[in-house]
């Protein structure tokens, strides 16, 4: 993948690792809307399809989700969720 050199992805990038996602969430509706249910459903469950695809592209985008690998010898700076510090 592209990396950025802020650690995060390319516009591109990012918007290709949420499409299936975000194709996933409109086929929903259309297949809720093809069910012949109220189109009000569809548009009760669009906005937040819309919203964690927005959530996931900045997170791509913004290197949140990126390779956070940690294998042997490497170290680890940053402190990680839950870790205590026991000073």
């Amino acid at each position: 993948m592209a990396e950025t050199d802020e650690g995060g992805y390319s516009r591109k990038w990012a918007a290709l690792a949420v499409l299936p996602f975000l194709l996933l969430g409109l086929a929903d509706v259309i297949l809720l809307l093809g069910w012949g249910l109220n189109p009000l459903w569809g548009f009760m469950i669009l906005p937040p399809i819309l919203f964690m695809s927005a959530l996931a592209w900045i997170g791509f985008r913004s290197g949140f989700i990126g390779h956070r690998t940690v294998g042997e010898g490497d170290r680890v700076d940053e402190p990680a969720v839950g870790d205590v510090d026991h000073d």
